[in-house]
Order: structure tokens, then sequence, then C-alpha cells
């Protein structure tokens, strides 16, 4: 009985996880296309000719641009339901 169950439920969630990639792909926004491409123009620059200050001033720029790349992308979300567990557990333990 469980076997039959469970053979029923498993094709049900495969199908509904590609249903889900295919309708939401993950979109980058504006503001990040053009910090990473940004980068990758100083990624191919010829740094050679250039002086100890436009170097620092590069250097600094993608540590910058660094930086708020990680802000937009790292971020944790907790569902409603996952807050609630977590909550209960607190209470249980301490």
């Amino acid at each position: 009985m469980m076997v039959i169950l469970s053979l029923g439920v498993l094709p049900a969630s495969t199908y509904a996880a590609d249903k889900n990639t295919a309708e939401n792909p993950k979109e980058i926004p504006a503001e990040v296309k053009t910090m990473l491409n940004r980068l990758n123009e100083i990624k191919e620059m010829d740094k050679s000719n250039l002086s100890k200050s436009e170097k620092k001033e590069l250097r600094t720029e993608v540590k910058t641009i660094k930086s708020n790349l990680k802000t937009y992308g790292h971020g944790v979300y907790l569902s409603v339901g996952a807050i609630i567990i977590i909550i209960l557990l607190l209470i249980l333990l301490i």
C-alpha cells in the first residue's frame, strides 16, 4: 500500500517542480547587469599603461561593485510556517 502511494506522489511532485522553473526563470535586475558588465570591462582592460592612481581607482571601484553585488543576491528568506516552527522550538527548549 505504501509503495503504491509513494509512486503516485513522486511523479506529481517532480512535474510540479519542472513547471515552476519553466514559468519563473530567474531574471537578473538591470542594475546588476550593468555592474557585471563594468566588472568585465575592467577585467579586460590593459592596465599596463595606467598610472598608480588610476589603478588604485579601479581597485576601489571593483571593491565597491563587488560589495554591492553581495547585497543583491544573498538574502535569507523565511516563510511564516518556518518562523512559527522556530518560535515553537524556542519555547519548548527554553
